[in-house]
């Protein structure tokens, strides 16, 4: 072979070879460059304060660190029109991720309600801790695997108020046939007492509440229940028992999530945590600013706190249901034994310190 054949081999050889790096290149900067686009469908209506503002945090803070290769679009109850339908629309794929609370689910997936707060259980330090650090999120993602989704919590609302009466409770006999929206394993409990709980859409429950449709309704807290208007219709506003710490949930698609590169997944479960920081830190902060207002700007709202009678029939039937979801299942056993263990590790915490602290200040 000449001396110019060799050299033209090499020359050719070179070509390829750079050809082919620039087409890697090329490849993956296409890569690191393409815009990845899910939907996000919400239980909330437009701009609902609080919960809502979750969702644009969380979305605005994923944008942001993806440098815009992760944009989210949220879709709130009013454009969607089934805010008791998240978990159908994200599981089919409709919409890649949603944001709601795990135990609106019950009645799809029994054991999804251990995932928002369970009657006289974790407060909301406690049972952060137990998601992160207690084995938590692994048996909230072995509940939702077989349904095609992943949940991360989505936002803390703290304890909980135990809700709006139009008449005052004196007694377990008032409980008998009380028409209330009571959602999750507390709804079970009420009806366990005679009760007739009821879940309701968020825009439906001043309407249901002021047509007496129901008796009585638990929400949130002052956070939202002020600017809900509750007040106005219902004098009695009692303690809860119920919530302690009331975690919402992210929801996401698994197929829309192993889509995502491994850097963006990671942002967004970067996002979502923060997000759900955020909206807890925000929850005790309009709190404490609406219960300032309940207390000097309606007066005529009576604060209640159930009877002893009440609490301790509420505490037993709960611990008659839990035991027969665990007897009946052993997912639910594997659940309720793992919040039982955590909570009287951390407790003896909480009361040694926090407890002792707010009982110190009185």
């Amino acid at each position: 072979m000449s001396l110019i054949s060799k050299s033209v081999k090499r020359v050719v050889a070179g070509v390829v070879a750079v050809t082919a790096c620039f087409t890697l290149l090329t490849a993956n900067v296409s890569a690191a460059e393409k815009v990845y686009r899910l939907k996000l469908a919400e239980t909330w209506g437009p701009n609902f304060p609080v919960f809502g503002d979750t969702t644009k945090n969380m979305a605005a803070m994923a944008e942001k660190m993806s440098n815009g290769r992760l944009q989210i679009r949220i879709d709130s109850a009013n454009k969607h029109k089934a805010p008791l339908g998240v978990f159908d629309m994200v599981k089919s794929g409709q919409y890649d991720m949603g944001h709601s609370a795990s135990y609106y689910w019950k009645g799809k997936v029994p054991n999804t309600l251990y995932f928002t707060s369970m009657p006289f259980g974790m407060t909301a330090p406690e049972q952060y801790a137990w998601f992160y650090h207690g084995g938590g999120m692994e048996l909230m993602q072995k509940v939702y695997a077989p349904h095609n989704m992943l949940s991360f919590p989505g936002g803390n609302t703290d304890v909980q108020m135990g809700g709006w009466f139009q008449k005052e409770i004196n007694s377990v006999e008032d409980l008998q046939g009380l028409k209330m929206r009571i959602p999750g394993f507390a709804g079970e409990v009420l009806a366990e007492l005679g009760a007739k709980p009821t879940n309701i859409a968020p825009g439906e429950l001043y309407t249901s509440l002021e047509r007496r449709t129901i008796d009585a309704l638990e929400w949130v807290g002052p956070s939202l229940d002020l600017r809900m208007g509750f007040h106005k219709i219902a004098p009695y506003y009692y303690t809860g028992w119920h919530e302690p710490a009331t975690e919402l949930q992210f929801l996401i698609n698994k197929r829309s999530w192993e889509r995502l590169p491994a850097d963006l997944q990671e942002i967004l479960r970067v996002a979502m945590r923060e997000a759900a920081y955020d909206m807890y830190i925000q929850s005790v902060h309009e709190s404490g600013k609406n219960w300032a207002s309940i207390t000097t700007e309606y007066p005529d709202v009576k604060v209640k706190t159930f009877p002893p009678q009440v609490i301790k029939a509420l505490r037993e039937a709960n611990d008659r249901l839990l035991a027969q979801h665990a007897a009946a299942d052993p997912e639910a056993k594997e659940i309720q034994q793992s919040q039982a263990k955590y909570m009287k590790e951390v407790r003896a915490w909480t009361d040694i310190s926090m407890r002792a602290y707010l009982n110190s200040e009185q």
